[in-house]
């Protein structure tokens, strides 16, 4: 079956859904509510396409070529639609992608996944982590003016908290620090700088009682940045499309940072999720949809947890769905 695609013809088998079809070709079409081989139901219109002949929207993932098609994939007007569709989606996905000390700290020390450690008890990790980005004998924090604290999430809880000191703690622990050779300042927020951040948004006075209630290991980090950020489709789509910030803000009602365990590793955190259906259309009787509209979210009830497995948070395009 021969069809035009960008004013090329090109020959496809036409037993496959366009955006196979399309992506086999070379084409790069986005999709967060698609996985090959999943079931699913068109939502998300990120990987809307415009049929010449009509000047009709398809969305890709649920439309079948046919003889003859004249498909545009790369034009203006594709592309303004898939931005807007990102960016309704960005509204529903309430998570930072990178905590905001990391961003700031101008050593380009992975402050994140450095507390992260300290809090598993993982010192001699968290030493060699920073022993690669660092001098461990001659910390750059002792100049700085502690703009990781002054950005820190849970100072708008109660008390930021002390990364410094933390640091430092880290740095002279007796332990063995593995050399895994000093990174260059900023090198990996320079990669960070280049992708799309979301924003938790400010917390709720209920939110920040519950924070300050959850949240009380050792160092008392909310741990803002997602585990998942490397893996997010939405992230490097909206980075792809240059967004910013999403023009709508973040609209989602979904307390912030509650963590429900399902079944082994499998976790579901319901502020990050933006409805695409994967986990709903792919567990029997699991996920599923509750109300309808803007106020539709995905649940799973108490009795339905065991029917699901591990392997749905390969589905997930945000990290809603996630493995500890």
């Amino acid at each position: 079956m021969k069809i035009i695609v960008n004013d090329k013809e090109l020959e496809v088998s036409g037993q496959r859904v366009l955006i196979d079809e399309l992506r086999e070709v070379g084409c790069d079409i986005p999709s967060l509510c698609y996985a090959s081989g999943a079931n699913h139901q068109a939502s998300c219109m990120v990987c809307m396409v415009r049929n010449v002949a009509n000047d009709q929207m398809l969305p890709s993932c649920s439309t079948y070529p046919v003889e003859g098609m004249h498909i545009d994939t790369e034009s203006d007007d594709v592309k303004a639609l898939r931005r807007m569709s990102l960016e309704l989606l960005l509204s529903d996905h309430r998570a930072d992608c990178e905590a905001p000390c990391s961003m700031v700290c101008p050593a380009g020390i992975d402050l994140a996944r450095l507390i992260l450690l300290y809090d598993r008890g993982q010192m001699s990790e968290a030493q060699s982590l920073l022993a690669s980005q660092t001098d461990l004998n001659n910390l750059p924090c002792a100049d700085c003016k502690g703009g990781c604290e002054k950005v820190c999430r849970r100072g708008t809880v109660d008390k930021c908290v002390d990364i410094k000191n933390i640091i430092k703690e880290i740095s002279v622990s007796k332990v063995t620090a593995m050399d895994g050779g000093r990174q260059s300042s900023n090198s990996g927020r320079q990669v960070a700088d280049k992708k799309f951040s979301s924003k938790l948004g400010r917390f709720t006075e209920s939110e920040k009682a519950w924070l300050k209630e959850v949240y009380t290991q050792p160092s008392r980090c909310l741990h803002c940045a997602c585990e998942g950020q490397d893996k997010c489709k939405l992230r490097t789509y909206a980075s792809q499309a240059g967004i910013k910030s999403s023009r709508y803000g973040v609209a989602s009602r979904q307390i912030v940072k509650e963590q429900q365990h399902i079944v082994g590793r499998l976790y579901f955190e319901p502020a990050k999720c933006v409805r695409c259906g994967l986990c709903v259309y792919n567990s029997q009787d699991g996920f599923t949809f509750q109300h309808r509209g803007f106020d539709m979210q995905v649940v799973i009830p108490e009795q339905s947890r065991s029917h699901v497995d591990e392997h749905l948070a390969q589905l997930c395009p945000t990290g809603a769905l996630f493995l500890k």
